[in-house]
């Protein structure tokens, strides 16, 4: 069975911080061009509407991060689940924690923990080594219809970091080496242009393609279940005490 815990509570309220942010920087934007054809004459309007400018691009920024992970549908939470679906009848019990831990998406699996960095972006994507390639995607849309690609390859190293210090802590009798943390990059639009993602140094993958990529680890050895109980606790906790609310709250499997 998967179980997945995620913190709605999170996500509403960025989720208000996108939608307010977008309409706040249309507005201003949209203020600034009219001043602009409007005015002629006093200065100080014309400094306001050359103010506008950048302040209401900022915020349509600040919008458009906020909006691409937690407005717009479906979800990048939401796609990592649609696409890990089937496991869990499949025997391969995992449990899904979303915005609960210093990574945003974390699977604990019978072998171990796998942060997963979600990527929304589209257009032909390629990657070889830690070296990530965004194409066939306009000037306009890019600016204004989501973020740049930036680099996943780090992304995954510094989420494992981050997963890495918080089990250390949490869980101090476990040494290193009882610690088997790996990424996924993987990518949540619906359509996206090509992907070419064989050379990445992370698996990297569609959402679509993570059933069968699970199905290829059915043979992985399982974590001793000490470890595994001393985990979950740990990620449980964690849950527990980021959202204020029971495990029984948070679980929907």
């Amino acid at each position: 069975m998967t179980t997945i815990i995620r913190n709605e509570k999170h996500i509403e309220s960025r989720r208000r911080i996108g939608l307010v942010a977008s309409f706040a920087g249309m507005g201003v934007l949209l203020g600034g061009l009219l001043l602009t054809l409007f005015n002629q004459t006093n200065v100080t309007l014309t400094t306001v509407a050359l103010l506008s400018l950048p302040v209401g691009w900022i915020l349509s920024q600040i919008g458009l991060y906020f909006a691409n992970r937690y407005v717009r549908r479906p979800r990048p939470d939401e796609s990592i689940d649609e696409g890990l679906s089937k496991i869990g009848k499949a025997g391969r019990a995992l449990r899904i924690y979303h915005y609960v831990l210093p990574a945003p998406h974390v699977i604990l699996s019978p072998a171990g923990i796998i942060t997963v960095v979600a990527k929304y972006q589209s257009g032909d994507i390629v990657v070889e080594g830690r070296k990530w390639k965004q194409t066939g995607v306009g000037v306009l849309r890019r600016l204004f219809g989501q973020e740049g690609l930036g680099n996943p390859s780090l992304e995954a190293e510094y989420q494992i970091k981050q997963i890495a210090t918080f089990i250390s802590r949490e869980v101090p009798d476990l040494a290193e080496e009882d610690l088997p943390i790996g990424a996924l990059v993987v990518f949540t639009a619906k359509t996206t242009g090509s992907l070419d993602l064989r050379q990445a140094d992370f698996p990297a993958m569609h959402y679509s393609k993570l059933s069968g990529f699970w199905k290829q680890r059915k043979n992985d050895e399982p974590l001793p279940e000490a470890i595994y109980e001393k985990l979950r606790a740990a990620l449980d906790a964690a849950a527990e005490a980021k959202t204020g609310l029971a495990m029984a709250e948070l679980v929907k499997a």
